[in-house]
């Protein structure tokens, strides 16, 4: 890595807190962090602490009427729509000013890449994918992704690739950019027909004069990791060569893991690092180095998310960890506390072997179909042959 890797954290962006037992618990980035530092992923490095995002700023990506309905809410007492006061996206104190945090954190960290002061940054409060230009979503009040990406196209960056592994479609970002020739939004996700949001088919590909800047690559219910990294392998690094992004942006959900409560996909730990691992090497060769990395959901709380976060964290610092590391005792005890009766991992594995067949155009699974079928919608709008098999 050419220039030192910007973090971007305060504990302060803890106070995006849902509420009660909301699966989006602001416990996750915290064991997250305290669990990097702990391994000495964080050793010298000093956060960027992230700035509120100006209403302009949140203005390139929403409707000025839904601030003022998100930033009267808390106040108002009677149903403001939006999408707010859900049991998705209920409303809680200082609302605003909590999701103003998180998008103003991943704005920070696109300008720190930009600029050129850094290669990388990293910021994994942020990833609330689904918000809307006029609505809350998925428990995403504002889209700090797409606040990100509005934000370097304003800086004069002229492409952005943005790549979505959460297990859910990165709708609000694909929403925000669809008629836009100069984003490439990518997303892998449990097929909508089986999740929430219900969109992200392999026939959603941009819109007229933006025509294959919108890539879904739906899996079914189960897919592992072996599976999942057939299908990215056999689609991303074309698509990504094609387009030929300045940025790469990518949303590193943690909640395509087996165990999460929200989801059916059945990835590990170390299918999340090796995934980590390959957008890192994605963004050297087709982005120039430049790489914005924003966390997402992931609703095992203590078990999944604070380990893929942390190998996430140490893939972009170039201070990869064995996955064999045995979790340290002062977190274990940390996180014993807070989790109650949750029996907890003690290495950063979960001894899966994430290696995978690439795709060599047979089509004789259902993971296989998937791969044709995207490929199919979106690589000839690229000047690619659908039965190109290569890496």
């Amino acid at each position: 890595m050419g220039n030192d890797c910007a973090v971007v954290w305060d504990d302060s962006v803890l106070d995006y807190d849902l509420g009660g037992q909301h699966p989006l618990h602001p416990v996750r980035l915290d064991l997250t962090m305290r669990l990097a530092r702990e391994l000495g992923v964080l050793d010298g490095v000093e956060p960027l602490r992230p700035r509120p995002a100006t209403d302009e700023e949140l203005q390139r990506v929403h409707r000025p009427d839904y601030l003022a309905a998100v930033r009267s809410a808390p106040t108002s007492g009677w149903d403001v729509g939006h999408g707010l006061g859900t049991d998705d996206n209920p409303i809680f104190d200082r609302m605003h000013e909590a999701a103003a945090l998180i998008a103003g954190g991943s704005l920070t960290a696109a300008e720190q890449v930009v600029s050129g002061k850094v290669d990388r940054a990293v910021s994994i409060s942020g990833g609330l994918h689904h918000a809307m230009a006029e609505r809350a979503a998925g428990f995403c009040v504002y889209n700090d992704c797409s606040v990100a990406i509005a934000g370097m196209l304003e800086m004069g960056v002229e492409r952005v690739a943005y790549i979505d592994v959460d297990v859910h479609h990165g709708d609000g970002v694909q929403a925000a950019f669809y008629d836009d020739p100069r984003v490439l939004t990518v997303s892998m996700h449990q097929h909508p027909i089986t999740l929430w949001p219900g969109t992200g088919f392999p026939s959603e590909t941009g819109g007229a004069g933006a025509e294959g800047t919108a890539v879904n690559i739906p899996l079914p219910p189960g897919t592992d990791d072996a599976g999942w990294q057939r299908a990215f392998h056999a689609v991303v690094p074309s698509v990504l060569e094609a387009f030929r992004p300045q940025v790469l942006v990518t949303q590193c959900g943690a909640d395509a893991h087996r165990e999460d409560p929200l989801a059916d996909l059945s990835m590990s730990v170390d299918g999340q690092r090796a995934t980590y691992r390959s957008l890192r090497d994605y963004a050297e060769r087709y982005a120039g180095g430049k790489w914005v990395a924003l966390g997402g959901g992931g609703y095992s709380l203590y078990r999944v998310v604070p380990r893929a976060w942390t190998h996430l964290l140490a893939t972009v610092l170039d201070r990869d960890l064995d996955p064999a590391t045995t979790l340290p005792q002062d977190w274990l005890a940390h996180a014993l506390r807070v989790a109650g009766n949750v029996p907890l991992p003690t290495t950063l594995t979960d001894n899966v072997d994430p290696s995978f067949a690439p795709w060599s155009g047979i089509t004789d699974t259902t993971v296989d179909t998937a791969i044709r079928d995207t490929r199919h919608e979106v690589f000839p709008l690229h000047g690619l042959s659908p039965a190109d098999v290569r890496d």
